[in-house]
């Protein structure tokens, strides 16, 4: 399993999305509000199509979700976003992407330093890691959920690229074009997903053990856990028995 896929399972089975719901709501109405910005008609927006979906998933009210329209169509008064994407270092030279939407830039930069100087990480110029990852469409399905072949013929005729045994899961990977097809398709065979979303991919991968492991652990909860930022992306990994440790 890719590393970002470790993580995000890692994060399912600590219950962090139970725990940190205000947070996620946040995050949600946050990019609801800006791609909002380009049109309040999700038919013809595909970031808000995919946003709107993404709070859905979460059992957000249908008003939030309509306040959050209104005030990026400017509707409604509110907050003004700014999205920046910071990149930089972990421990042991992980790569790191963390995007942001804050109403206070210096805010922003001065938590976003924080974090990586305080958990063994730096900040870097802009494109210092990007060239590292590719936006993609990831799904990952349990093996309990469907059988491979059946699940092979869905994700090809729907126009995904790829599908890979990853132990307890099969993982899929699309073209962000492609992505809401295939996601779709698997859901009208009523086959489950444990993640299914638009996220950067790295093109290989730093494995870290031991401390260096724990502290970068530290960096990504804490990155994670700041009011503004929205992703973290990573070319993070650690071996799978370790991480079972660690969602335990």
């Amino acid at each position: 399993m890719s590393g970002h896929s470790k993580w995000a399972t890692i994060k399912h089975k600590k219950g962090a999305a139970d725990a940190k719901r205000g947070k996620i709501f946040t995050q949600l109405i946050k990019e609801i509000t800006i791609a909002a910005k380009a049109g309040g008609d999700p038919d013809g927006n595909p970031r808000l199509r995919t946003a709107i979906l993404a709070a859905k998933a979460e059992n957000m009210p249908g008003d939030n979700i309509k306040r959050a329209i209104q005030r990026g169509t400017g509707e409604l008064p509110g907050l003004s976003y700014e999205e920046i994407t910071f990149e930089g270092y972990g421990p042991g030279g992980v790569a790191l992407i963390a995007e942001v939407l804050t109403d206070n830039r210096n805010r922003a930069v001065s938590e976003i330093r924080h974090a990586f100087s305080k958990n063994g990480g730096n900040l870097g110029e802009s494109n210092s890691v990007r060239f590292m990852f590719s936006k993609k469409g990831l799904i990952s399905v349990p093996k309990s959920a469907a059988d491979e072949d059946k699940l092979m013929g869905i994700v090809l005729e729907a126009g995904g690229d790829d599908l890979s045994d990853e132990g307890e899961s099969w993982e899929i990977i699309t073209e962000p074009g492609a992505f809401e097809a295939v996601r779709d398709a698997i859901k009208k065979a009523g086959i489950e997903t444990e993640i299914a979303e638009i996220t950067m991919l790295a093109s290989t991968y730093t494995k870290l053990e031991g401390s260096q492991a724990n502290q970068m652990i530290r960096l990504l909860e804490t990155l994670e856990d700041l009011d503004d930022v929205q992703h973290v992306y990573s070319n993070f990994d650690m071996d799978a028995n370790d991480m079972e440790a660690v969602a335990r």
